[in-house]
Order: structure tokens, then sequence, then C-alpha cells
């Protein structure tokens, strides 16, 4: 919860409640974080699986310093060997061609979410294409 308040909180100012949603708590709910040697969390997402026809990934916040180190591709392509079937995502504009590495399709138009550029996207399920 650290990492994703900085980062979508003081760095990309979303309103706080927004964020801090619950959702996390939920027994269909699936948190990953990968950390360094002394604990302190790099980049973490989670995965909801509260809809039979899809997962829904989201919460994707790596800290500023670990930026560009493959940290949050690594979760990403764990989260997507563990889910079985699509996985849907919400992503940031800016960030689709990187999505589209792991196999995500853009599946709409782009809309506006908490103040920033979003744009749907799906993963059909098959495994994540090769870090290029």
């Amino acid at each position: 919860m650290a990492l994703r308040t900085d980062v979508f909180v003081h760095e990309q100012r979303i309103v706080d409640e927004r964020e801090l949603d619950d959702r996390d708590l939920e027994t269909t709910t699936t948190l990953y974080w990968a950390d360094d040697r002394d604990g302190r969390v790099l980049a973490t997402l989670r995965v909801l699986r509260d809809d039979p026809a899809a997962a829904h990934l989201g919460r994707v916040a790596t800290a500023r310093d670990a930026r560009g180190r493959g940290v949050a591709a690594a979760l990403i392509r764990a989260a997507l060997a563990d889910v079985a079937g699509p996985v849907e995502i919400s992503a940031q504009a800016y960030l689709e061609g990187w999505y589209r590495r792991f196999g995500f399709e853009t599946t709409g138009p782009g809309y506006v979410e908490a103040g920033i550029d979003h744009i749907p996207m799906r993963h059909d399920g098959e495994r994540a294409p090769a870090d290029r």
C-alpha cells in the first residue's frame, strides 16, 4: 500500500479514496510484489477475479528508483502465468505500447479515469511473449 500511495497519490495526484478501495482484502484478489534484499517493495500489482469471464489486472506500480529494470515486467509475466483465461486491464494510455509487449490488445476507445487518460486492453490468456 505504501508504494501504491507513493506512485498513485503523491506522484500522479489520484485522490486517496480511489486508491484505497479495500479490494485487496477480497478473497478473489491476488497480490503480487517484488522487493529488494532489505524488504523494500520495488513493484506491485493485483489481480481481481470477480468476473468469471476475465480477471482484471490493476494497480501496477513501480518505485521511481526501480523503473526501467524489468521488475514490473516480471510481475506481469508471473500474473499472466498464474491466471487461467483472459485478463483485462484499464491501462494508463501512455503505457499502451508497454502492455502490448505482453500480448495485451486494445479493446475500445480511450477514456479519462481519475484525471488520467486510460485505454481498455485485454490479454487472451495465451502465454506472454518474451521481453523485447
